[in-house]
């Protein structure tokens, strides 16, 4: 009885777990054909570093009113709808490489500004979809799914390139996004509203600027939730900064060669996925404050490491313990927003928050190169990880305050699942 209730009950988790394991392993495959198809055409770092850029900026460009869409659309119908969207751009690019670098770059930026839609409508019906005692382990598991596609995708890649072209990749992370949309209408419909916006609103700037006043609203009485938020959100930008210089880090400063670096981030990868096996273990044994706070603080000592190395032995063991412990403060935090912020307006304070973090990750990766090109790479390095770690350490000490317990307190139906255990 208790193993058909379980079967039951992770029916439907199941098959979302599918779907997204699908879609980032095509990701994978997506962004390694990119970078190669684009310095075939050109053979300028310069264009493939376009790429990069044109992530954030699709961000800031959709996330100030993507959020007004999310809450008021059906989460399922959208997601679906996103996929193929995205799908339908990438069995483009194929044909337009003879065209132009501008079209792809325009195409590139259109999948972007999907990719930055789904997210937050995903977050939504996942948070919908999932009791909140199953939560911890679902999250869990995702970041699982992260890790083995951080290892397999790359891979996977490089063996399709071997019997095709990047190309053919393009096409099967096309197709492999129109599968993940026909998996995703094996979901159940959690919304009963069709796919317009509810009452007859219509998106205007009227709309947006009320629904950024109730994102600040919600903002100025949940002071707390949000501070926990922006700090995590400053640590994770900080890592998006400091690894934008992790290849000419190790290339000027350790002085590896290519095939040296290569197993620098394998070795990366192995923490990212022994961390992730681990959580997935024992996650329901861990604390949520001590997953967001602890998970965070040796996330950053790991970057420390890495950042004072100037031997490849000191880099790697830096490389894996920010590795090991990403697993633990992203389950932390994932789980941490989905049972603080209210459902109902999540798309808005996601979207609009992301958009913040897009436009920080922005600034600190220019002053860090720029610190790099005036001062010294190890320098620019050491910066930041000494910041990320500041910044962590004001999370953890916040995130462990006895009085701020109620913000992490499993509910009556979790501790009754763990007794179970």
């Amino acid at each position: 009885m208790k193993l058909k209730h379980t079967v039951e009950s992770w029916k439907y988790p199941s098959i979302l777990l599918l779907g997204i394991g699908v879609s980032n392993l095509g990701a994978w495959v997506y962004l390694i054909a990119l970078n190669l198809i684009v310095f075939e055409m050109t053979g300028s770092p310069l264009a493939v570093a376009v790429l990069y850029i044109l992530i954030p900026l699709a961000t800031m460009f959709t996330n100030f009113w993507c959020g007004s869409l999310i809450d008021r659309l059906n989460k399922r119908n959208l997601m679906i709808s996103l996929d193929i969207f995205r799908a339908l751009c990438l069995f483009l690019v194929p044909w337009i490489l003879d065209a132009s670098l501008m079209l792809l770059y325009i195409i590139v930026f259109l999948i972007n500004m999907a990719t930055s839609m789904f997210s937050p409508t995903s977050l939504v019906y996942i948070t919908k979809l999932i009791p909140t005692e199953q939560r911890k382990k679902f999250n869990s598991l995702i970041s699982l799914i992260d890790s083995g596609a951080f290892l397999l995708g790359p891979a996977l890649a490089g063996v399709l390139f071997i019997v095709g072209t990047p190309e053919r990749g393009i096409l099967i992370n096309a197709a492999a996004l129109f599968l993940s949309g026909l998996i995703t209408l094996l979901m159940p419909n959690l919304e009963k509203q069709s796919l317009v916006i509810n009452n007859g609103e219509k998106l205007s700037m009227t709309l947006l600027k009320k629904d950024f006043q109730i994102v600040m609203n919600f903002s100025r009485k949940s002071v707390y939730i949000m501070l926990i938020y922006f700090l995590f959100s400053s640590v994770f930008v900080m890592t998006a900064a400091v690894d934008s210089l992790e290849a000419t880090f190790a290339k000027e400063i350790l002085s590896l060669s290519d095939s040296d670096y290569g197993f620098l981030v394998s070795i990366a990868g192995a923490g990212v996925i022994v961390g992730a096996v681990i959580n997935t273990l024992f996650v329901k044994k861990i604390s949520i404050s001590l997953m967001i706070g602890l998970g965070s603080t040796f996330l950053s000592i790991g970057y420390i490491i890495y950042a004072f190395s100037n031997t490849f032995s000191i880099a790697a063991l830096g490389f894996f313990i920010l590795a090991f412990f990403l697993a633990f403060a992203n389950t932390g935090f994932l789980t941490f927003f989905q049972n603080n912020i209210p459902v109902d307006v999540m798309g808005r304070i996601e979207s609009f928050y992301g958009l913040v973090e897009a436009t920080l990750i922005i600034i600190t990766t220019g002053i860090i190169a720029l610190l790099a090109q005036v001062i010294s790479i190890q320098f620019a390095v050491i910066a930041g990880a000494l910041v990320m770690l500041l910044i962590s350490v004001v999370l953890c000490t916040l995130n462990l305050k006895p009085s701020k317990s109620k913000f992490y307190q499993l509910t009556s139906l979790e501790k009754l699942e763990e007794n179970k255990i």
